[in-house]
């Protein structure tokens, strides 16, 4: 591999490029993403975030893979948004176990009025506990893009979910151009991009590079990139989609860190159904971000013990902050990984 791989940005791939990644040898390929992800992190650490729901259920969206829409019967109850507080304590639980990012997700086509007070108030505090801080709200308009981003919003979630081509098929209720518009948005204001998509929907593999290639022909990279696996949800039109084949769903990660060398490649929703192994090939294929804790906004997750004993086994330790880390917080959280290795918890965890 050319030294112009590992270190150029590029935002010209074309779809001939990306699936020449896809179809290559998977040795090869994991071998291509390894070199360019040691050219740019550290292959030993992963950035560790936890998502809470703060507004659940009732959502207007028809997205075909959420227990949240409202037009699907999922026995899932509508909840009001959180009060403030509530979310400030899940905040400090987050950062006790060992995150760095708070992320917060309403189930909302888009924020209305009433609300952006008590979600910016929400920023503020957990920016204020030294983690950085994240939210996915639905579409947002230009004002509300900026108040958010003076609250001091680190980044904003909005995913594309798949390709312009077979978007139509999984929602019909917010168009692909209003999904980068809230993008051009956020770039605008300063904040940060997090956004990915997800596998398993019935996608085809020019449907797979197609939506790499939105995120990789951006202006600019989203920072955080994270790719999901179905979570099939009984009531939703995708409970009985077909099973995704784990190599493929490793060859996605490897070819997201190729094409988007310095962004955190983050494996996201899908893990509670991933062995052990099929983490460790993505930790290889590139992936150095987790969602940590035991639920992502409904539906579960391996719990935050789970993920610390497979670090202890893999000797991967959780990324610091770039900006105002906590090196006390941090080196704790290292000494217990260090010390999980020779507990008796760990010894029968890999039994």
């Amino acid at each position: 591999m050319s030294a112009s791989t590992t270190a150029t940005l590029r935002h010209d791939w074309s779809l001939a490029e990306v699936k020449a990644l896809f179809v290559q040898p998977f040795n090869d390929l994991l071998f291509q993403a390894q070199t360019v992800h040691r050219a740019h992190f550290d292959a030993n650490r992963v950035q560790v975030s936890t998502l809470l729901s703060i507004k659940t259920g009732a959502c207007p969206e028809d997205c075909k893979y959420c227990p949240q829409s409202g037009h699907y019967n999922t026995g899932l109850e509508k909840e009001k948004l959180m009060e403030v507080q509530k979310v400030l304590e899940e905040a400090a639980r987050a950062k006790a176990i060992g995150s760095t990012r708070f992320c917060m997700g309403a189930a909302w086509k888009h924020p209305s009025a009433k609300d952006m007070p008590y979600v910016l108030e929400m920023v503020k505090g957990v920016k204020a506990m030294g983690l950085e801080t994240c939210m996915t709200l639905g579409r947002l308009d230009q004002d509300q893009t900026e108040a958010l981003a003076q609250a001091g919003l680190d980044y904003y979630n909005h995913n594309l979910d798949t390709s312009p081509e077979f978007y139509g098929s999984i929602i019909t209720t917010r168009t692909y151009s209003e999904r980068l518009q809230t993008l051009a948005y956020v770039r605008e204001s300063g904040m940060k991009i997090c956004s990915g998509g997800i596998l398993g929907m019935g996608e085809s593999l020019d449907d797979r590079a197609n939506l790499l290639i939105q995120l990789a022909n951006l202006p600019e990279h989203p920072e955080s990139v994270p790719i999901n696996m179905l979570v099939k949800v009984a009531g939703t039109p995708l409970e009985n989609a077909d099973d995704i084949d784990p190599f493929d769903f490793i060859r996605m990660l490897a070819v997201a860190r190729i094409l988007m060398p310095q962004s955190h490649v983050r494996l996201s929703a899908g893990r509670e159904a991933m062995n052990e192994q099929m983490q460790a090939l993505a930790f290889f294929a590139g992936a150095n971000s987790i969602f940590y804790g035991e639920k992502l906004l409904t539906t579960a997750n391996p719990q935050a013990d789970k993920d610390m004993q497979l670090f202890s086994r893999l000797g991967i330790l959780p990324e610091a902050r770039e900006e105002h880390a906590d090196e006390v917080h941090q080196a704790a959280i290292e000494q217990a990984l260090i010390e999980q290795k020779s507990s008796e918890q760990f010894y029968n965890a890999a039994v």
